[in-house]
């Protein structure tokens, strides 16, 4: 493994174990092997190593959930496809998406916060566009299209997160299909009645 995977690979576990802010540099090259320096070359700082690791892994989201949203099919398919990218990319992820969530709930003038925030606030205005463009379609959203993109959002952390909860401390974790159709199914319902 290079230095910069090295690099990335212990700053996740350190980070997704103990927290970000309890970690620091000298303990992260340690880990690594390499020295401060190195990590300064490839990173920059401590804020760069993690702005890396969280865009990393939300460049590949954003990427699936856009080509997702991007189908031509109706709302209740749309979602689908986008929930079972949501779920198969940070599933696979785990310790990324589970860091996300820590910093994204973190004080909002914590470094962390600040890192994820932009990252976040990208997936919910997809998500949003997503409602936008189905206003027609579902002829109730009455100015709603935020509201329905953050609640269903929150209905897939939730679900991930109780499914990462309740596998321990696995890498990753799978999502069955029908517990993603069940949540597009429950999310729809929501909407319709």
């Amino acid at each position: 493994m290079d230095n910069r995977k090295a690099i990335m690979e212990s700053a996740l576990n350190l980070f997704y174990e103990k927290g970000y802010d309890a970690v620091g540099v000298q303990e992260i090259v340690d880990c690594a092997g390499v020295t401060k320096p190195t990590l300064y070359h490839y990173f920059g700082s401590k804020r760069g190593l993690l702005e890396t690791l969280i865009q990393v892994h939300y460049e590949e989201l954003e990427q699936n959930i856009q080509k997702a949203a991007d189908c031509e099919e109706n709302l209740p398919g749309k979602l689908y496809r986008v929930a079972r990218v949501f779920f198969d990319n940070n599933s696979s992820n785990i310790r990324v998406y589970m860091l996300m969530l820590a910093l994204f709930y973190s004080g909002r003038k914590n470094e962390g916060y600040q890192v994820v925030s932009p990252f976040v606030q990208r997936i919910c205005r997809m998500f949003i566009r997503i409602f936008e463009n189905a206003a027609d379609e579902l002829g109730n959203m009455h100015g709603r299209q935020r509201q329905f993109a953050i609640s269903f959002i929150g209905v897939m952390d939730y679900h991930l997160m109780m499914l990462v909860n309740d596998n321990g401390d696995s890498e990753e974790i799978s999502v069955p299909d029908e517990q993603v159709r069940g949540v597009v199914q429950q999310f729809m319902y929501g909407i319709y009645s």
